[in-house]
């Protein structure tokens, strides 16, 4: 089952490039995968395979906050500023307040814009709080500013506090910020993405293997030597899956305190029938619509998930002890964001409704799409997955 979910997403529809999947318990875990790594179609996906983690990487961040709570060297309640005097707008904002997202985070100006890293270290220092209203509140500001508290507190950058605090409790050799040289030959490509906003017509490219595909991570990041806590981590199917039975085995953190980062913190539905955003502690949490669920329909309230632009899931359920993962290449030569111009749908730039199929360039040559790809991820993956697992109940959501 796991094969046709990776030949689905890779062969029949071609929205990821290459693509694995791994789903499990805290002692047993079945893969499999599909495509290839490299932009000319060559590299096939190995143990070795590093793939870009993207917003995973705040999973990581979120944890290790976790884990210094645990071990009483911080207190959630307390400022920012306590932690990280040079956010200096921040001192009437809790730790717990950005963990879970519950206040609104703008920067002057956009990171991303700025011409080198100090720059763009100094609008993250001029970081203000806003209330937050009805619309998105999942953002990057905020595993950002919980990265500097960490650093804050440990007194050494950020990756050598993850490296301390998870990757070697766990036992995950395979997980960078900066990948060796003699690794960047395992790292996936994800160059060439395009997109079309409004009519604008864009490509990024350059991406070389072993950088971060998210552009504020690059600029800050210095090729992987100062990590930024909401993006620029590499690692390994099988690193991943260690990192999911850690958890669920309780090698990292109590039950309790998954159980805390599980709790909806914003999510409620609105007077016009809508909903906002369900998440938790740096992790989105199980949504009432399946449609809108970052978690998979067979898990439990328990459970903690977040997903990567560059095309990775990962689901942890500790009350029903098993877990998703998903890591993929929605980027390498696809189009991954399409903004339709007023009165326009998918299907006027000759995509399916759902997103899939291949869009025509400026040029007249032509890429396939992964724009909404995520929506197809209960139907083939998770169907698949609650397959393979055995859970008693499958249904649409």
């Amino acid at each position: 089952m796991l094969d046709q979910a990776a030949r689905y997403f890779v062969e029949d529809t071609h929205i990821m490039a290459c693509m694995t999947v791994a789903c499990g318990t805290s002692d047993t875990a079945d893969h499999a995968e599909a495509g290839a790594t490299q932009l000319d179609g060559t590299g096939t996906i190995r143990p070795s395979t590093l793939f870009d983690l993207a917003s995973l990487t705040k999973l990581f961040t979120g944890l290790t906050v976790m884990r210094l709570w645990e071990e009483g060297k911080l207190a959630l309640d307390a400022p920012v500023t306590d932690y990280a005097p040079q956010l200096v707008h921040l001192s009437q904002v809790t730790v717990d307040q950005v963990l879970g997202f519950e206040v609104a985070l703008t920067t002057p100006e956009r990171i991303d814009n700025q011409p080198d890293r100090d720059a763009g270290m100094k609008q993250l220092a001029a970081i203000i709080p806003k209330p937050q209203g009805t619309g998105r509140y999942y953002s990057d500001m905020h595993a950002m500013v919980l990265g500097l508290v960490i650093e804050g507190i440990c007194q050494m950058p950020l990756m050598d506090c993850i490296q301390q605090e998870i990757l070697l409790p766990l036992h995950m050799a395979d997980t960078f910020a900066e990948v060796p040289a003699d690794r960047l030959s395992d790292c996936v490509c994800y160059d060439l993405e395009h997109r079309m906003e409004g009519g604008r017509y864009i490509v990024r490219k350059g991406i070389t293997p072993g950088t971060p595909h998210d552009p504020k991570a690059r600029l800050l990041g210095e090729n992987g030597r100062c990590l930024c806590g909401h993006a620029g981590l590499f690692s390994t199917r099988e690193d991943m899956i260690r990192l999911c039975q850690g958890l669920l085995k309780g090698a990292l953190l109590r039950r309790s305190t998954l159980q805390q980062m599980a709790r909806n913190r914003l999510g409620r539905q609105l007077p016009d029938g809508g909903y906002t955003q369900y998440l938790g502690s740096q992790c989105y949490v199980k949504h009432p619509l399946q449609y809108y669920s970052e978690i998979p329909v067979y898990m439990s309230d328990e459970a903690i998930g977040l997903s990567g632009f560059t095309g990775n899931h990962v689901a942890i359920d500790p009350q029903t002890g098993i877990f998703s993962l998903m890591l993929g290449n929605r980027v390498l030569n696809r189009l991954t964001t399409l903004v339709p111009e007023p009165g326009k749908s998918l299907t006027d730039y000759g995509l399916a409704p759902d997103g899939s199929g291949k869009f025509y360039l400026p040029d007249g040559s032509w890429v396939y799409s992964s724009v909404d790809y995520v929506h197809q991820k209960d139907k083939h993956l998770h169907k698949a997955i609650a397959e393979v697992l055995g859970v008693p109940v499958w249904h649409k959501g």
